[in-house]
C-alpha cells in the first residue's frame, strides 16, 4: 500500500518536473520511527532512520514551529545550527538531497508531518515551477497526507463501536464539512453510496445526523491523543 501511495505522488510530482520527494509523518508516540514515503535513495532513507534523523532535521525542526511552505538550502537563510545538523545536511548532500521546498502539515490529528520536493542543485525549473505551483504543492500535500492517515491509521474504533474502512473514510470527510458528492470525487464513489456508508456509521453510532456522527469521531480522536 505505501508502495501505491508512493507511486501516486511521484506521477503527480512528475507532471510538474518535481521527480524527488518525501513525505515525512512523526510517530504518534516517542520511540516509534516516522513513517516515510518518498523517492530519495534507499540506503539515505535507511541511515536516515537509523540514525534517528528527524529529531535533529533543520527542515522538521523548521516544519514544527511553521505552518507555512518554505524553501531550504545552501545559500538560503538559515538558523544557527549544531555540528549534528550540519553532518546531517552534509551527508544529505552526498545523496543529491540539496536544495528543497517542503510543505508543512499541521492538522490538528495528533503529530505533524511533512512533503518535500528536493533537487540537487538550484534547477529553473525545479525554482520556475515552485513560484508558480506553491498553494498546488500545498493542497497536493494536505490531501495526500489526509488519504495516507485515512489508509494506513488501524484504528476505526469509536469509543467501542467499530466501522468499516468506507465508513470511517467518509465520516472523516464529512467531518471536515465535505459534501457527498465532494466525498465520493475523493474516494472515487457514487455520492448515494457515500450516503449508504455514512447511514450506516449513523446507525452503529446511535446517531441521527452527520454532525453527531462527527461529534462522536472528534471526542474519540480526542481521548486518544491524551
Amino acid at each position: 500500500m505505501v508502495e501505491g501511495f508512493s507511486k501516486a505522488i511521484a506521477t503527480a510530482a512528475a507532471a510538474m518536473d518535481l521527480s524527488c520527494f518525501a513525505y515525512l509523518a512523526l510517530p504518534l508516540r516517542q520511540g516509534k520511527e516516522p513513517l516515510v514515503i518518498s523517492t530519495y535513495p534507499t540506503d539515505w532513507v535507511k541511515h536516515y532512520l537509523c540514525r534517528h534523523y528527524d529529531r535533529l532535521d533543520p527542515v522538521v525542526m523548521q516544519a514544527l514551529q511553521d505552518p507555512e511552505p518554505f524553501r531550504w538550502g545552501l545559500g538560503l537563510a538559515a538558523r544557527h545550527l549544531s555540528s549534528a545538523q550540519h553532518k546531517l545536511l552534509s551527508e544529505a548532500s552526498g545523496f543529491g538531497i540539496r536544495f528543497g521546498f517542503t510543505v508543512p502539515i499541521h492538522d490538528g490529528h495528533g503529530p505533524i508531518a511533512a512533503l518535500t520536493f528536493s533537487t540537487d542543485e538550484k534547477r529553473p525549473q525545479f525554482e520556475s515551477c515552485i513560484n508558480s505551483h506553491a498553494r498546488v504543492l500545498q493542497l497536493m500535500a494536505m490531501y495526500f497526507h489526509a488519504h495516507v492517515r485515512r489508509k494506513l491509521s488501524g484504528d476505526r474504533r469509536l469509543g467501542e463501536v467499530l466501522l468499516s474502512p468506507r465508513e470511517f473514510e467518509c465520516l472523516s470527510w464529512a467531518a471536515e464539512g465535505k459534501s457527498f458528492w465532494e466525498i465520493g470525487h475523493i474516494l472515487g464513489i457514487s455520492r448515494h453510496t457515500v450516503a449508504s456508508y455514512l447511514d450506516s456509521a449513523k446507525e452503529k453510532l446511535g446517531v441521527r445526523t452527520i454532525v453527531q456522527a462527527a461529534t462522536r469521531m472528534a471526542a474519540a480522536k480526542g481521548n486518544s491523543h491524551n
